[in-house]
């Protein structure tokens, strides 16, 4: 029981076995080892686990958090914690998801406990605005590893669609680390973003000097003028890490190339001055 809800409560939290670990005070191969049920949290420890969930102890060793009502009655839990009061002592509401803090992400990990990269491709964009709250959505999803990916954060792989971030085509697969703070975001960086109204879409994210909670998504492709989504609609924001693409962009003209051009052409215009 205790294992399967440390298991449930990290993932709730989106936060991996070694940050875990420094909010308790313990290593990381413990927490390792509670998950996998080889061995008991102490008394102290639990009591810190239940004060990190947000639960009570009772809760923490008595309820299965990984069946689905429990699950939900979680979440509803979690959106009735009280906003934390503002530095003057006014109880002003917390500001929309993207102006801060998002939402809590679901996670799939593999049988050594490592976060797995979940695929979404093209055919289940649609369904992934559904499911991408359901571990058990996600854990159809293909899946991979990309060990050179620093182990600091929880990464996915969405396979793009249109021209608008040219010179990434259709079918490029984008994988982007969650953002969990957008404050840490810099303007200007590319994104997966998932929102009910555009869906799944791949832009550059700007916010800075933005009405509270607003984000501007600009296209690499002039063609596309940029447009505003209200923070609240965005579910999910995914830092752009790198792509697997089996196209490879056309190499730039060089400047020698260029200037080579340019002189050619000048000297077909003089000629055609002297004709």
């Amino acid at each position: 029981m205790i294992n399967t809800n440390l298991k449930f409560w990290r993932r709730e939290l989106a936060i991996t076995q070694a940050q875990m670990a420094e909010k308790l005070g313990i290593k990381r191969s413990l927490v390792g080892a509670y998950e996998e049920g080889r061995a008991e949290p102490r008394l102290v420890t639990l009591v810190n686990m239940a004060r990190l969930f947000g639960i009570t102890l009772d809760q923490l060793v008595t309820t299965d958090f990984s069946k689905r009502k429990n699950a939900k009655a979680a979440a509803t839990m979690r959106q009735l914690e009280p906003a934390p009061a503002t530095p003057d002592g006014d109880d002003d509401p917390e500001p929309p998801a993207a102006a801060g803090k998002l939402r809590i992400l679901a996670l799939t990990v593999d049988r050594d406990q490592n976060e797995n990269i979940e695929l979404v491709p093209q055919k289940a964009a649609a369904g992934y605005l559904n499911g991408y709250a359901d571990p058990e959505y996600l854990g159809e999803l293909p899946k991979f590893r990309l060990p050179m990916l620093p182990s600091t954060g929880s990464y996915r792989a969405f396979e793009i669609s249109g021209d608008s971030m040219l010179p990434l085509v259709s079918g490029t697969v984008v994988v982007g680390r969650y953002v969990d703070e957008l404050a840490h975001l810099k303007d200007g960086t590319p994104c997966v973003v998932v929102s009910p109204r555009d869906g799944i879409v791949f832009k550059r994210v700007f916010h800075k000097a933005r009405p509270a909670g607003a984000l501007a998504l600009h296209s690499d492709n002039p063609q596309y003028k940029p447009y505003d989504l209200p923070g609240t609609e965005a579910l999910e924001i995914w830092e752009a890490k790198c792509y697997i693409s089996s196209h490879f962009p056309a190499a730039e003209m060089s400047l020698e190339r260029l200037a080579s051009v340019v002189a050619e052409l000048q000297q077909q215009v003089a000629g055609l001055r002297r004709g």
